[in-house]
């Protein structure tokens, strides 16, 4: 009788373990290596992408103290002497547009940057602003 019990008892954790392994869930190895080129291919678009939010930040700080220049070449020399400071290579000077509105100067800005990513594909990042 406790033969039978034994073996009994040993086809039941036999068939659970079975079960336990058919049943294993995770991610095998060609998945883990896709993850792990996906994630390495956005790291190197977003160490390119990077740079270019912090001069457009630049640029925006850069029109906003231009605008304080009471003629439009005053407000593209000051533009000008920042972006030397700032070291923006994006947009220049002569590329901005100047308006008065009232009695406030508004300065207006649009460039855009091309990240090259493979082969014929770039990716193209448009800016624009206007001074606040």
């Amino acid at each position: 009788m406790k033969t039978h019990f034994k073996s009994n008892r040993l086809n039941k954790l036999n068939k659970l373990n079975r079960s336990i392994h058919s049943k294993q869930h995770g991610l095998s190895f060609i998945s883990l290596l896709f993850v792990g080129g996906v994630l390495a291919a956005t790291g190197v678009v977003l160490a390119q992408v990077i740079p270019t939010i912090i001069e457009y930040a630049a640029v925006d700080k850069a029109i906003n103290k231009a605008k304080l220049g009471s003629t439009v070449a005053e407000v593209r020399d000051i533009f000008d002497k920042a972006t030397s400071v700032e070291d923006i290579k994006s947009i220049r000077g002569q590329d901005l547009e100047i308006a008065k509105e009232g009695d406030t100067i508004v300065v207006k800005f649009a460039y855009q940057r091309e990240i090259h990513l493979f082969g014929p594909a770039f990716l193209t990042l448009k800016y624009s602003g206007v001074s606040k």
